[in-house]
């Protein structure tokens, strides 16, 4: 998707996750197009995207529908997504980090500090985080030589909110939200400096609690006014 595009699916993630759109409510193209003032080509691929992602289900030939789960299903499908990424961290550590990685991961490390340089939150740094985040977990993830590790995180990218990639932004909460990107960005440079070390348990403890930024940390990240 393009970034309008991946916008277009973060705006409909968040709506969902807030409620607006209830479970089991069915959803067109043309009234999700004019809540958020978009034509109905970037409404219908936020669609797909977020089928793919466990938060929609087919409805009929041309429909969907907001699927039904529970803070718990969500709660436990993070941490397993932790746990597998914590593994798959481990695993690098253990092989060593090669010098491709290295400076693959710095690259994306680097991308996420010009992200936060301004000190806040601009439109489309939302996008910009996202592309990131999701490419500095699938380095570490490719690297683990495991197809099952990967296969296994795949399954679990299907249920709601569980994959990297499916990042909620409060744009009612600028301040709050830049500081959970600035912990997350603390975390990838911890977690790129324990791969570097060698260090597996300490890696795989780090993706772990990493995976938990966006479910139990709103508490300690509000809005300072």
């Amino acid at each position: 998707m393009g970034s309008n595009d991946k916008s277009v699916a973060s705006r409909l993630r968040k709506l969902i996750e807030d409620g607006f759109y209830p479970q089991g409510e069915r959803l067109g193209e043309e009234a999700v197009a004019e809540r958020l003032g978009v034509s109905r080509t970037p409404v219908r691929l936020a669609f797909r995207s977020l089928e793919q992602e466990g938060l929609l289900k087919r409805a009929g030939k041309r429909g969907y529908m907001v699927r039904e789960f529970t803070d718990a299903d969500i709660h436990c499908a993070v941490e397993v997504r932790g746990a597998l990424e914590g593994l798959a961290a481990r695993r690098v550590a253990e092989r060593g980090v090669s010098d491709e990685l290295r400076r693959d991961l710095l690259f994306w490390i680097q991308k996420g500090r010009g992200v936060l340089e301004k000190g806040h939150l601009e439109d489309d740094d939302v996008e910009r985080w996202i592309e990131l985040n999701y490419r500095f977990h699938d380095l570490i993830v490719s690297s683990a030589g495991s197809a099952v590790i990967g296969d296994a995180i795949a399954r679990n990218d299907h249920l709601p909110f569980a994959a990297a990639a499916s990042i909620v932004i409060d744009d009612e909460n600028r301040v709050g939200e830049f500081r959970k990107l600035q912990l997350a960005q603390l975390h990838h440079e911890l977690i790129f400096q324990a791969l570097d070390r060698g260090e597996g348990a300490r890696v795989e403890m780090l993706m772990r609690e990493h995976a938990l930024i966006g479910i139990r940390y709103q508490a300690f990240l509000g809005s300072q006014h």
